[in-house]
């Protein structure tokens, strides 16, 4: 199984993750409830999850989806 994120706001399909980096996503990320399916990833949290061994191609994502803004909302969907 793998996981699909999209851009919360514009539904934009960023890419799909491998269920470790998801659970490093969740273990790391700030949940506001057990059933909260989207995180706001900015350049520091890039940078946590890339130290923390988050895969290449996951960061790469990220870094993509941020790009120059602040910070971007993404939501996940199991696939």
């Amino acid at each position: 199984m793998s996981i699909r994120l999209s851009e919360k706001d514009s539904g934009r399909t960023l890419g799909s993750i491998s269920e470790a980096d998801f659970q490093m996503l969740v273990d790391y990320m700030e949940e506001e409830s057990s059933k909260d399916q989207d995180y706001y990833v900015e350049h520091t949290a890039i940078d946590a999850l890339e130290s923390l061994g988050a895969s290449a191609d996951f960061v790469a994502l990220l870094r993509t989806a941020v790009g120059e803004s602040e910070g971007v909302d993404v939501v996940w969907a199991a696939e």
